[in-house]
């Protein structure tokens, strides 16, 4: 397993490397390097770098949910009766595919879940049958997004 390095240090080449992978990770490694004056080889030895200090976790493809009939994008903010219910609860919400994210807050709820549904509906039958039905949740509280409006990663 690679180690972390919390004070790794990117020069302008890497940004640079980062900055066009992230716009787009299909771009050609070639044609980066054409583009900011290195080998195809000095970019693969700085992304292995790179990969192995845990700052690049991965790629993917991005899927646009509303192709596949999913328009109801929610925040829900669940509160537990007890603070150990929460590893029983975030397992059973590992289960449920239309929970996308799930992070543990400060405030008033105890977890802050991020789902996404083919509408209303979808919403309402997820709320009332699988999250409100886990062990330990004493009600929720849910917020619709209308529309996002900022989608990025953080600047290099």
């Amino acid at each position: 397993m690679s180690q972390k390095n919390p004070q790794l240090q990117l020069d302008g080449t890497d940004k640079e490397i980062l900055r066009k992978l992230m716009k787009d990770a299909r771009t050609p490694i070639l044609e980066i390097a054409r583009k900011i004056g290195i080998s195809g080889a000095a970019i693969h030895q700085r992304l292995r770098k790179l990969e192995q200090s845990g700052l690049i976790t991965g790629s993917k493809y991005v899927l646009d949910p509303k192709v596949l009939g999913y328009t109801t994008m929610a925040y829900i903010g669940v509160y537990l009766d007890k603070a150990m219910n929460h590893p029983e609860a975030v397992e059973s919400l590992k289960k449920i595919p239309e929970v996308l994210e799930c992070h543990y807050t400060t405030g008033n709820w105890s977890v802050l879940i991020k789902v996404l549904c083919r509408d209303n509906a979808h919403l309402m039958e997820l709320l009332d049958k699988q999250i409100q039905a886990i062990h330990g949740v004493s009600r929720t509280e849910t917020f619709i997004s209308l529309a996002q409006q900022i989608d990025r990663q953080i600047a290099l």
